[in-house]
Formats: structure tokens, sequence, C-alpha cells
């Protein structure tokens, strides 16, 4: 079955602007039922009352970084499922590693562009 490209994203950035990019290089792939949150405790107050198809989060934020936004949607029974794309500027084995012990899905180094995304959310989701 191919995937629904209107399903609910969720975004998770500190930043405005990078909200904002992830938001255009998702229309560009088809994807436009964009939701959008500030940091991890924003965004799972939002997934707990919500129906998203995919979270696509940023590691580095405060109070609630990606990474530990990460573990409470692993850890909560009703969002463990939930897939989860994780992006950083920081290109670290460490961070890596720790992100797919925490059960991410996939995992997008910034820079990145519309082809990268694309690629990434079939590699979680598959072909839309």
């Amino acid at each position: 079955m191919p995937v629904d490209t209107n399903m609910a994203i969720l975004v998770v950035d500190d930043y405005r602007h990078m909200r904002g990019v992830a938001r255009k290089l998702l229309s560009q792939i088809g994807f436009n039922n964009v939701a959008e949150a500030s940091d991890g405790s924003m965004a799972l107050r939002k997934l707990k009352g919500g129906d998203f198809g995919l979270v696509i989060s940023d590691w580095n934020m405060a109070p609630m970084s990606g990474i530990e936004l990460l573990k409470a949607v692993r850890a909560d029974d009703k969002l463990r499922r939930l897939p989860f794309i994780m992006i950083s500027a920081e290109n670290k084995t460490e961070n890596v590693l720790e992100a797919r012990a925490a059960g991410v899905d996939s995992y997008i180094l910034k820079p990145f562009n519309a082809q990268t995304l694309k690629t990434k959310i079939q590699s979680v989701l598959g072909d839309f």
C-alpha cells in the first residue's frame, strides 16, 4: 500500500527557519499536512493529542532534545511505533549509535535536500 501523502507530519526544531526549510522540502516531495513544534516537550504534547504518521526532529534543542523526545515516544504505548527520523548537524558516530539504540528509524545530516529527505522517508515508510 502506498504512503498517504496527506498524513500529518510533525517537524520539530528550535529554529523557525529550519522548520520552514523542512516544511518547504516536504511540500516539494508531496507532503503538505505539516505541523511544527519548537522543542521536544511541545512535540510530545502535540503527539499525544494528535494523529501523526511521522516525526522529523532535530537533535539539539532545549529544554527537551530530539533524543529525549525519541526515548519518550518509544516509551509511550500509544506512540512507540510512530516512525521517527532524526536530523542533526553533528556527524558524530556516537550520536548515530545512541539514536539507533533508542529506536530511531532513520538519521539525516544537515544540510540536506528534498531528494535526501524523500529517500529517507521512503526507507522508513515505503514508496509514495
